[in-house]
């Protein structure tokens, strides 16, 4: 990702430099070269602006948590913790409506 925007910062800095030496030594590129850059610097940032986004988009879908303790995997662990909890509340409940109990020894 990184490969695409020092390319393009590379190929800019060496159009501007073209530019400047075509300007001092009066050629006939210097005019072409100057848009060249200017359209180049326009792509450079637009590339800088890329990565830049694509990065931010990755992390928010992905959820990129840095630190074993942070505070999204302790409350991903509550979560857990109480879903297990609802659970095991939801079968003893089953359990206890079944109909079995005391003085019934087998099935019917």
């Amino acid at each position: 990702m990184y490969k695409r925007q020092v390319l393009v910062a590379a190929v800019t800095l060496i159009q501007a430099m073209v530019a400047l030496l075509c300007t001092l030594a009066g050629s006939w590129l210097a005019f072409p070269m100057v848009i060249s850059s200017v359209v180049s610097t326009i792509l450079a940032t637009w590339a800088a602006l890329d990565v830049w986004v694509t990065r931010q988009v990755w992390n928010q879908r992905n959820g990129v948590v840095s630190v074993p303790s942070s505070t999204a995997r302790a409350l991903r662990r509550e979560r857990r913790r109480a879903r297990r909890q609802e659970r095991s509340a939801q079968r003893a409940r089953t359990r206890i409506g079944r109909g079995g109990g005391a003085g019934q020894l087998s099935h019917p």
